[in-house]
């Protein structure tokens, strides 16, 4: 996988279109310049968290004897229930509003740093070690684009309109199937022949 390819794969993962629509739904009560502070500060926190697990999720396998072809395997099943969530969203476990300021949780994590995503970064940080600049810089892309979007997301919620944001995430949830299909599928090869 190329950087290029593995940024895309993260921003698909992301789903800055989706959080979009939930984080403005969350931070309602909150002025535009004050939440656009928040979303700022929340994507740096998951950005540094997303590099904990890509430099620290290597060991951590290692230690618990995780082999790449495990991980790969669940961590398609993981996008694919997510995925499916995005495509036919149901009944959303998260409050329609915050009583007060969030601070990591629920933005930060899982919302921006999801299981999804450390998933895919522990995939990657696995399956080729001696590639970690080039996640890196993938994620550091993906999470670049992802900043912007949410940093902009209540003048682009507002342009988009409700139905528009959820017409994306949709979109991107039918991609991202795809995407979880073809990691079980490598998961699978690469345990047959292990």
């Amino acid at each position: 996988m190329s950087i290029i390819s593995a940024a895309i794969v993260l921003l698909l993962i992301l789903d800055p279109f989706g959080n979009l629509v939930t984080i403005n739904t969350l931070l309602s009560d909150v002025p535009p310049k004050k939440r656009q502070r928040i979303i700022l500060r929340e994507a740096l926190i998951a950005y540094g968290i997303m590099m904990l697990f890509l430099f620290g999720g290597n060991p951590l396998l290692s230690f618990f004897g995780v082999e790449s072809h495990t991980l790969r395997i669940s961590g398609g099943i993981i996008l694919f229930i997510i995925a499916l969530g995005m495509v036919f969203p149901s009944r959303s476990a998260m409050p329609s509003s915050l009583d007060s300021e969030p601070f990591i949780v629920p933005i930060a994590m899982p919302l921006i740093a999801g299981p999804s995503a450390i998933a895919a970064l522990l995939v990657m940080a696995k399956s080729d070690p001696q590639l970690l600049g080039n996640w890196l810089g993938a994620l550091t892309f993906a999470m670049g684009i992802v900043g912007v979007i949410l940093w902009a997301s209540p003048w682009i919620f507002q342009r988009l309109g409700p139905r528009g944001a959820l017409a994306v995430e949709r979109l991107m949830g039918m991609l991202l199937i795809i995407l979880s299909v073809q990691m079980m599928l490598d998961g699978v090869e690469q345990y047959l022949n292990f």
